[in-house]
């Protein structure tokens, strides 16, 4: 039998499943109100057919391409799961309701934005995962924010500024580690070169912030409030003694010391399971129960009830569901060679330095919307433009510095993205709602864009300089 010549798809057939995803979203999402997920599943079972029926693709391959994508992200799955056990049996063990009953002591509204941004700020810069910190500190800091009264997309967009604030510039951070290798240059010239936007950005950010919470700060704190939430939390639980605040501490320490983020996180868990057990006298049953389906609280205040009725690996699974979806229909579009065809027709229209890096942060973002994973986001373009930038000139840290500004940062605030999803599941809170909010993510790129406008610490290859013509072998 003759085999089956595939080729790649061309711009017209690359943009068919890319409307349809945009109907069915905008149908599903905004009329009915329903979840991506069949949308997905719907564009994805477009992309198959033009792949096998139009451009000659065996779907055995579109399969294996699928199982790959979803493989590239079965770590962040993990870490999903995970993360709903880690939350269930820290509110069971007091845990979480130890670091609201705190915060609330020292935390006036006046400075929690503020507050929020710089304590994420500094945990994710330690453990260098937003993720970690916005599942243990960012719990914890959201009940706080949202006793207080503060709108919750408002603290949500604090914590998220802080935690990708801090995974930004980790060196412990997957993302700061995976663009630079992409781009052809080394970790802390990437670091160092981001700092030039990523600082100011930052200090605008904590402005914004300042200036929000200011409002809060002039109405009347409804004290009443407060106290109930915090007499009820103290008359429900035997302690909420600060040595409760171990587990969250052993977390933080463990990632500092270069432990891996899942038996990390086991072991925060393993820890709360632990607390419960000595320090809130939980049975065994009630520690799995809320391991497994979450914890439901039934202190009989509404408002605590609703804070803190949450967490479980099952409560996971739509996010889990949602991510998997995601990247079958990413690695489809990238196996048809349908997100190379958008992206090459983009680059053609850039000029400049400004017009190159524009484009390269324009398809990160836009591969962060169709292929919903912020791995693919800095993989492919970094793969596609390393080439192009030393064509062009550009250094290589520019392009490492463009793939964070735009694939790391647009993450969170997509939906359906493996960071979109993971942040609903884990806070609670939609992107539709948070997004505005998420200061940092949006202002960050601007800046940069900015800076390269004005010609600021625009970086160029210099063919004199040893290293600049080594960083360019890299790229290649």
């Amino acid at each position: 039998m003759k085999q089956q010549v595939s080729r790649k798809a061309t711009l017209l057939e690359a943009m068919i499943p890319i409307i349809c995803l945009g109907l069915f979203l905008g149908i599903g999402i905004f009329m009915y109100g329903s979840s991506p997920h069949v949308p997905l599943v719907g564009a994805a079972a477009i992309a198959g057919a033009i792949g096998v029926y139009r451009l000659g693709f065996e779907w055995s391959e579109l399969e294996s391409s699928m199982f790959d994508s979803i493989k590239m992200a079965m770590q962040a799955i993990l870490i999903i799961m995970i993360i709903g056990i880690l939350i269930g049996t820290w509110i069971i063990s007091g845990v979480v309701q130890s670091m609201i009953y705190w915060g609330l002591k020292v935390i006036s509204p006046n400075i929690f934005l503020v507050a929020s941004v710089i304590v994420c700020s500094i945990v994710s810069l330690a453990t260098g995962s937003s993720w970690s910190t916005m599942g243990t500190v960012g719990v914890a800091l959201l009940g706080i924010g949202q006793s207080l009264g503060i709108p919750t997309g408002l603290v949500a967009g604090s914590i998220i500024s802080g935690a990708y604030f801090g995974d930004k510039l980790s060196p412990l951070s997957e993302t700061t580690n995976l663009a630079p290798a992409m781009a052809g240059t080394d970790l802390f010239t990437h670091i160092k070169y981001m700092l030039y936007s990523t600082i100011p950005s930052l200090i605008i950010v904590l402005v914004i912030f300042g200036i929000m919470g200011m409002k809060y700060s002039g109405q009347e704190l409804d004290i009443s409030q407060i106290q109930l939430i915090s007499n009820t939390l103290e008359s429900s639980y035997n302690t909420l003694s600060p040595l409760l605040l171990i587990a969250p501490i052993a977390v933080i320490v463990l990632v500092m010391l270069k432990v891996p983020a899942i038996p990390g996180l086991i072991g925060g868990a393993l820890i709360g399971v632990v607390i419960a057990v000595f320090f809130q006298g939980q049975d065994m049953g009630a520690i799995l129960e809320a391991a497994t389906n979450g914890y439901v609280s039934a202190t009989g205040v509404e408002s605590v009830d609703m804070l803190l009725s949450k967490g479980g690996l099952m409560n996971m699974m739509s996010t889990v569901s949602l991510t998997i979806c995601a990247l079958g229909l990413g690695g489809i579009l990238e196996k048809t060679g349908m997100l190379e065809a958008i992206a090459s027709s983009i680059l053609k229209a850039a000029k400049g330095v400004f017009g190159t890096v524009l484009c390269t942060m324009l398809t990160c973002t836009f591969t962060n919307i169709i292929a919903g994973e912020q791995y693919l986001s800095i993989v492919i373009p970094g793969r596609m433009y390393s080439e192009e930038f030393k064509k062009r000139g550009i250094h290589p840290k520019m392009l490492s510095r463009a793939l964070e500004d735009s694939g790391t940062l647009s993450s969170p605030l997509i939906p359906w993205n493996t960071c979109g999803a993971y942040i609903a599941g884990t806070l609670g809170v939609s992107a539709f709602v948070y997004a505005p909010y998420a200061l940092l993510n949006l202002i960050n790129p601007l800046v940069s864009l900015a800076m390269i406008a004005f010609n600021y610490k625009v970086a160029r290859i210099d063919d004199n300089k040893e290293e600049d013509l080594k960083m360019c072998e890299k790229a290649n």
